[in-house]
């Protein structure tokens, strides 16, 4: 048989050989850490060489990712401690100029208060018109409760946003009456509604339903709690990392958070039962109501993002190229005994672009456009006759590379 044989391969970079390493120093606490000292490749077994990854140690939830002063910023949960979960997360923060390559920066967001003396879980970043961004994030408090706290960043000149100050009056948000502790976290992204308020959604569990906990905001200091959940339904678990978010009907270009009129659909995302499924509808906000087109059926009938390992997911709207961007964190699911042998555990998925498809039904995914930049060697072969079951050698390339 012969076969007409070009081969181009990609040369991928290694995000983290491209950043900075930056060592961990006191910073809102963060003291006395394991540094972000790089190990060697060979000491990190199977380190991947496409997704994002910290040095080292635990990585899970993606949190707060936006674009701010010519910068992407990154936030995720990490155990800075060792290659497993904690009882002691933080808020890792990494920046990049083009999301491919990363600068490893000091830590956003360390346990240090009663009100997250426990770990800081997730949570999402807003950007104020003309005040900047601020962060909303869990804290698990004292008392092992999850609460709703506030962080802004302590210079808003400064691009990178490397000290964040956490509010003087956390915690906004509490468990409401009928919610247990520790089924009220990771606050969304919030939108500015058309009576001049801000909305958040808050995941949470009760009386047997999932759902997305309303909060509504004059100022965004002071928060108060909507009659109504702005979602719930019978049939999801708990509902962990709420999205939610407009896309485009007519548009493959992403829109911001805020934006509501008759050219947008709004997407509904929660993460439960290991995946992260998501439904698309109406967004009714003179009821406080979002309308689906079609509900959960707790079955595979419902609509996923991924069918491989994506949890956790998290969208931002690039204003820069007008996309909506989605990360998700990406869990191998190695046994105990290997991640501490590998000394890491989690990794990011490539960002992908988002849109709504034309049909109206579904979303529509692609990896963004500058991971063309990974494809720096290409080797080629023409004419090339290649025997069934023989063997056939690339040279001039890794198998890393490939």
């Amino acid at each position: 048989m012969e076969i007409l044989a070009v081969f181009l391969v990609g040369l991928c970079c290694v995000l983290q050989s491209n950043g900075i390493e930056v060592e961990a120093s006191e910073n809102n606490g963060c003291r006395n850490f394991q540094p972000h000292t790089v190990m060697l490749q060979e000491k990190q077994s199977y380190r991947t060489s496409f997704h994002f990854q910290p040095p080292r140690n635990w990585l899970n939830d993606p949190n707060g990712p936006m674009w701010y002063r010519g910068v992407y910023h990154l936030f995720y949960q990490y155990n800075p401690y060792g290659a497993l979960f904690g009882d002691f997360m933080i808020w890792a923060h990494s920046v990049s100029y083009d999301l491919i390559n990363w600068i490893h920066l000091n830590h956003a967001l360390c346990p240090t208060e009663p009100y997250d003396i426990n770990s800081c879980w997730s949570g999402s970043a807003t950007i104020l018109p003309g005040k900047g961004p601020v962060i909303l994030y869990t804290g698990i408090d004292a008392n092992q409760c999850q609460v709703q706290n506030m962080a802004m960043p302590k210079n808003l000149s400064d691009p990178f946003l490397e000290e964040w100050i956490k509010f003087a009056q956390n915690p906004i948000m509490t468990p409401p009456d009928g919610v247990e502790g520790n089924n009220f976290r990771d606050p969304t992204t919030a939108w500015l509604s058309h009576d001049g308020k801000w909305n958040v959604i808050i995941g949470s569990w009760n009386n047997n339903q999932g759902m997305a906990i309303l909060y509504q905001s004059e100022d965004f200091f002071n928060w108060t709690k909507y009659q109504d959940p702005l979602y719930s339904t019978e049939r999801t678990g708990m509902w962990e990392c709420p999205d939610f978010y407009p896309v485009s009907v007519n548009s493959t270009y992403g829109v911001d958070t805020s934006v509501l009129n008759a050219g947008v659909k709004h997407v509904m995302k929660a993460s439960f039962n290991s995946h992260d499924y998501y439904m698309i509808g109406t967004y009714v906000p003179e009821m406080e109501k979002y309308i689906p087109d079609n509900d959960f059926t707790g079955t595979g009938m419902d609509l996923r993002y991924d069918h491989g390992k994506f949890y956790a997911s998290k969208t931002f709207f690039d204003s820069v190229k007008n996309r909506r961007i989605l990360w998700g964190w990406v869990n191998e699911s190695d046994s105990i005994e290997d991640d501490m042998d590998k000394g890491w555990s989690g990794l990011q998925s490539i960002p992908r672009r988002i849109w709504l498809d034309r049909s109206g039904k579904q979303l529509v995914q692609w990896p963004i456009e500058e991971i063309n930049k990974l494809h720096g060697k290409k080797v080629t072969f023409l004419d090339k006759k290649i025997d069934s079951e023989s063997i056939f050698e690339v040279q001039g390339i890794t198998a890393a590379q490939s």
